[in-house]
Parts: structure tokens; sequence; C-alpha cells
């Protein structure tokens, strides 16, 4: 192995032990010794790689959380392609499939809850980060979605609010999922996560005041 493939090696590893206990105990509560010694580096390296703890944890958010995001992201905009004028029926079936029944596996969709946990109780640099190039870019992409796709004016905040409690719902039949098992006996097997994506679809359809002739399957 060469000096650029060791250094990439424990490039990684840092940011894979990093964002483990970043998610685990958050950014204040970590320390890059608690990191290194998971990362079986020495301090330097951090500082070497990152230029400190600070950058460290933006990069685990730029270099982890953000692709996961994008491949949620992508996965729901996948399920949209060659629909014409998808229906909000289809679009919040969409949007439900991508975060229950996607492509992230349940160790990442585990550590991204947690990150993003975290980071809302106690907001950091990455929050802005966050914000400004994962959740505003999307939730402007779904106003604009919901807009063609609904025949009367809508408000603009009644439209944002909407959408806004449509991935709450979303993310919490996602998340809160022990509750959720403890509450309906419902194990998270391909058939209930299929039955609480077309839950959400109706209960999200009449939230927005639309009544679709068919619900969708």
């Amino acid at each position: 192995m060469t000096q650029i493939d060791q250094d990439h090696a424990t490039k990684e590893r840092i940011l894979d032990e990093a964002e483990i206990l970043f998610a685990q105990r958050g950014y204040r509560d970590v320390t890059i010794r608690e990191i290194t010694a998971a990362a079986r580096c020495n301090q330097a390296a951090v500082n070497y790689h990152f230029g400190g703890k600070q950058n460290l944890y933006l990069e685990v958010f730029r270099a982890r959380w953000g692709p996961r995001a994008k491949r949620l992201r992508d996965y729901f905009e996948e399920s949209l392609a060659g629909i014409d004028s998808p229906s909000p029926a289809v679009i919040v079936h969409a949007l439900a499939s991508a975060f229950l029944e996607g492509p992230l596996t349940e160790e990442e969709k585990h550590r991204h809850h947690q990150l993003m946990t975290r980071e809302l109780a106690q907001p950091t640099e990455a929050f802005e980060l966050v914000a400004h190039e994962v959740h505003q870019p999307f939730l402007g992409d779904l106003v604009e979605k919901f807009r063609s796709s609904i025949q009367v004016p809508v408000d603009e905040e009644r439209l944002i609010l909407c959408i806004v409690s449509i991935m709450a719902m979303v993310l919490h039949f996602n998340f809160a999922r022990p509750m959720i098992t403890h509450l309906t006996g419902g194990v998270y097997d391909e058939d209930f996560k299929s039955r609480l994506v077309k839950h959400i679809t109706d209960f999200s359809i009449h939230g927005l005041g639309i009544c679709e002739k068919e619900p969708i399957e």
C-alpha cells in the first residue's frame, strides 16, 4: 500500500469512527483522543487531515450525512421518474417509501437520525450546512412538485407547513420504531412498512384537504 493509500485509509477510518461517536454522544462530549483511539491512529492525524475537531465534525456531515441524504432524495426522484404530473398522493407515497423502504440500511438510518437529532438539540455550524445545502433545496423542490400537482391556489405558508407536517410524520414512523411497535404490535417487516407508507399517504392527502377519487395502492 502506498503512502497515499495509507493516508486515505486513515482519513476514512477517522471519519467512520468520528461519525459513530458523534452520533452516540454529540459533538461536545466526544474528544479527539477517543476518536483517534477508535480509529487506531495518533491525534496528529486529525489535524493533518481535517484541521481539528470542528472541521472533522463538519466533514462527517459533508462526507457521510450528506451523501446518505442524497441517496434518499435520488430514490424519491427515481420513484417519480416517468410519471407525468404526479398527483399529491403519488408524491407523498414516493416520499414515505424513500425513508421507510428506501436505500439506507437500518444501521445507516439509525446513525443518520442520531446525528441530526443531536444537532437539532445543540446546533452547531453543521446545522447551517445541512439547512442550506440539503433541507432548503429539498423543501423548495417539494413545494414546486406539490404546487404543480394541486389544481387550486394554495397559500405558500400553508403549503410549507403541510409539507413539513408530512415530513414529520414520515420521520416519526421511520425512527420511533420501538414506540410504534409497542403501540401497534406491528413488527417493521416489509409488509408493515408498506402499510405505513399507505397510511401516511392517505392521512396526508386528507390533511392537505384534497380528496382523490382513487387512493393509491
